[in-house]
Order: C-alpha cells, then sequence, then structure tokens
C-alpha cells in the first residue's frame, strides 16, 4: 500500500478524531441486566456454599485435608463479594 500522493499523513487526523471519537457505550438495559446477573449470581453463590458446608461440616471436619472450614468459608465469601463488587462496578461505570 502505497502513500497518497499529495504527501498527507497517514492516517489523516480526520480519521485520528474519528476513531477517537468512537467510544463504546451501552443502553441502560444492558447495563441493569448485567449488573442484575453479578449480583444475583454473587448472592446466590454465597448463599448455597454456605449451605453446602454447614451440611458437609462434619465430614469436612474428620477429613484429611488442612482446608478446614475457616478457609473454606473465606473463599466463598470471596467470590461472592467480588462478583457483588462487579455488579456494582457494571451498574456504575
Amino acid at each position: 500500500m502505497s502513500l497518497p500522493s499529495d504527501n498527507r499523513s497517514w492516517p489523516s487526523k480526520d480519521a485520528k478524531l474519528a476513531l477517537s471519537d468512537d467510544k463504546w457505550d451501552d443502553c441502560m438495559s444492558c447495563r441493569v441486566t448485567g449488573s442484575a446477573a453479578f449480583v444475583g449470581l454473587g448472592v446466590y453463590s454465597y448463599y448455597t456454599g454456605m449451605n453446602n458446608l454447614r451440611k458437609q461440616e462434619k465430614a469436612i471436619m474428620q477429613g484429611p485435608t488442612k482446608y478446614k472450614m475457616g478457609s473454606r468459608r473465606l473463599g466463598i465469601a470471596t467470590i461472592s463479594a467480588s462478583l457483588v463488587g462487579l455488579g456494582l462496578w457494571r451498574a456504575f461505570n
């Protein structure tokens, strides 16, 4: 590909301006749906994860693994908080 014969810089300033103005923006319903999905998934994962830990507590405590209840609760809480945080970020950014 060769440059235009009139020695303009390639790409032109108009093209750079058009690319800088082309920012991605989504509709309000997309933003609400996406943030609700993340927040809902965070709440659901916390509820079901803690419920399953309560049901399996005896087997976990008797097992040979070093990851007992505290670290498992922390893991569930961290994942859930991350998902809720993503939902809030999606709602406001």
